[in-house]
């Protein structure tokens, strides 16, 4: 298991290598050096599948060409310069992280300006932009201007699923150096688990077993009752949509389920925005200028409640979205059993309900379920009702 700044990488060592190379040619230019060719550049991409780590990478890179260590390679997580990046206080590094369905055009703008600038304590400029995915057109091409026509100290690092030309535009990778993460095995996931988060033995081989390769899902598995309790309510529905009134009871605990999770995770948030933006135009204020003000905090709580509501939105379908993962898993592991093949289950604390599928279902009927779910996936990103594509997915689930 790595250490330093490093160490939330689990299980990229190719990657970490490669990284690591660059930091040292980073440093050896900050120190007036000519570094090798090609080993340092502005723009990078930083690609894998849900929970490989891409942003976690590239929190580590920051801090690496942050670092001010000299007796080690960069990136030693001790120094001021790694600390402060990875805890995401550096005020050289900015992480966008969509908080709403999109990166919007005014805040890209915005981002490139700042990122123009000279570093002012630390020895670069690092924009990191966590879903570079949902960059709208706008955006792409604003932060395009600023990738082709880069600033001498400013690096950019996007995290996207992958470099196909759906998640990030072929211009901006064309000027990109992809890393490529992989999922992280199970045992790698499991020792992090141990060392790192102290999680006892036998629930972190547990948790990394049935979280699909992801690490922060495997963390919150084996961390959180609320998260264990959400996956097995998931995991029961295949097998008990026996009646077809059990149809709108399972869709109503899915819906419901991921609206409640949006609201725990953001009201207390919207609250405390709300109290803020409310004093800071003056609510309670008397004397001149207050009706003005008052005026104009009207419009100034609109944006904020359409921002709020954006942020409600990408949390309720990012939960769904998870619930759908583990169904799929779930239909995934009853073809596996049903064909005899030795392949590692998703859910293997689930097999024994997943050989009562196998011996219930035909193969055809399986896969037409597998096929409602991933169906459902594509309705909800292309902005369907969430109740109206879940609960034609659970017609088919029950139908199969």
């Amino acid at each position: 298991m790595r250490s330093g700044a490093w160490a939330g990488v689990v299980g990229q060592p190719d990657a970490v290598e490669v990284l690591s190379t660059a930091a040292e040619a980073a440093a050896t230019i900050i120190a007036g050096g000519e570094a090798r060719p090609g080993a340092m550049t502005h723009a990078w991409l930083f690609t894998g599948p849900p929970g490989s780590g891409r942003s976690e990478a590239a929190r580590a890179f920051a801090a690496a060409l942050q670092c001010t260590a000299t007796d080690d390679r960069p990136g030693c997580g001790a120094c001021p310069g790694c600390r402060t990046a990875l805890a995401g206080t550096h005020a050289d590094v900015r992480v966008v992280v969509p908080e709403g369905l999109s990166i919007s055009v005014a805040e890209m703008r915005a981002l490139v300006q700042t990122a123009a600038r000279r570093p002012t304590t630390g020895r670069w400029q690092i924009v990191i932009i966590a879903d570079a995915e949902r960059l709208t057109e706008g955006a792409a091409n604003a932060l395009l201007k600023a990738v082709e026509e880069p600033p001498e100290r400013t690096v950019f690092l996007l995290c996207a699923p992958s470099d196909h030309p759906d998640d990030v535009s072929v211009t901006i990778r064309s000027r990109c150096r992809v890393v490529s993460l992989g999922t992280p095995r199970a045992s790698a996931i499991a020792e992090v688990l141990e060392h790192r988060d102290g999680v006892p033995p036998e629930i972190a081989a547990w948790a990394a077993s049935v979280c699909g390769g992801h690490v922060g899902r495997a963390k919150s598995l084996a961390t959180d009752e609320q998260t264990r309790l959400r996956r097995e309510a998931v995991l029961r529905i295949p097998l008990a949509l026996r009646r077809p009134s059990d149809v709108f009871t399972c869709a109503d605990q899915l819906v419901q389920a991921a609206e409640a999770e949006a609201s725990a995770a953001n009201d207390a948030r919207n609250d405390a925005e709300r109290s803020a933006l409310e004093t800071a135009m003056g609510a309670g204020g008397t004397g001149k200028g207050t009706a003005s003000a008052g005026r104009g905090a009207k419009g100034a709580l609109k944006d904020l409640e359409k921002r709020q509501k954006s942020r409600s939105t990408r949390t309720q379908r990012d939960s769904l979205d998870l619930a759908l993962v583990d169904l799929a898993g779930f239909y995934r592991d009853v073809l596996v059993t049903a064909t005899g093949s030795e392949a590692t289950l998703n859910h293997p604390d689930r097999a024994s309900d997943s050989r009562t599928a196998a011996a219930s279902w035909t193969p055809e009927s399986t896969l037409r379920r597998l096929e409602a779910v991933l169906a459902c996936r594509d309705a909800l990103d292309t902005n369907v009702k969430p109740r109206i594509a879940v609960e034609a997915m659970v017609t088919v689930l029950h139908r199969g």
